[in-house]
């Protein structure tokens, strides 16, 4: 990845009202910025990782409590904005209330590290879910949208399958067969192995 150092943290915790989940953790970028994808379970690890750089901004995938648990929290111990759709405001609300954010846009441009991060919304999981492109070493940090073998789960609030399989279908598989697909838990793929799936996966359904 050149000048980019890729960070992978997993950690397992419980999701407050919820259950044990495992949850990988981004932290882009270089030796003296980066971006952090998705703050779960524990503030500690993640700040050590930081270190002295600078963190340009606490990006949430989308609003689910696992996946937000700790966003106010290193925004302010990191000085950096948090990032969310407002299409998730319902779902923040209910793991922080009364917590502002900054709302992320589709096709919003993120600069960190001398190149940037595209975010393209793809609902479906939530309303606000996002994903991240990383067109310079062609990656995309899928959060809960697209999984190996499968698309994001629909049985939770405010979740749709059709609404799903659509933003899988028209933006995530619009990318490059070869990018690499960094996902909000377990192992990564790769568009190209998952886009000859997609039938069977409406088949089956969610």
């Amino acid at each position: 990845m050149t000048r980019w150092r890729r960070h992978l943290n997993t950690y397992t915790g419980h999701a407050p009202g919820s259950w044990a989940v495992d949850n990988n953790v981004w932290v882009l970028g270089d030796d003296d910025e980066v971006v952090i994808v998705d703050a779960a379970h524990d503030a500690e690890p993640i700040v050590e990782t930081v270190g002295d750089r600078k963190v340009v901004a606490v990006v949430c995938s989308h609003g689910h409590n696992d996946h937000v648990t700790f966003a106010p929290e290193l925004g302010r111990t990191l000085y950096a904005p948090v990032v969310l759709h407002p299409g998730d405001e319902k779902l923040w609300a209910m793991t922080h209330p009364g917590e502002s954010y900054w709302p992320a846009t589709d096709k919003q441009r993120i600069a960190v590290a001398g190149t940037v991060l595209e975010i393209v919304h793809t609902p479906g999981h939530s309303p606000g879910s996002i994903c991240l492109y990383l067109p310079e070493v062609r990656a995309v940090f899928s959060g809960d949208t697209l999984f190996r073998g499968g698309a994001g789960a629909t049985g939770r609030s405010f979740s749709d399958f059709p609404t799903i399989v659509g933003s899988i279908r028209d933006r995530i598989f619009a990318l490059p067969e070869d990018t690499r697909v960094h996902t909000g838990h377990g192992e990564g793929t790769t568009i190209g192995a998952e886009a000859p799936d997609l039938a069977e996966w409406i088949e089956r359904g969610f």
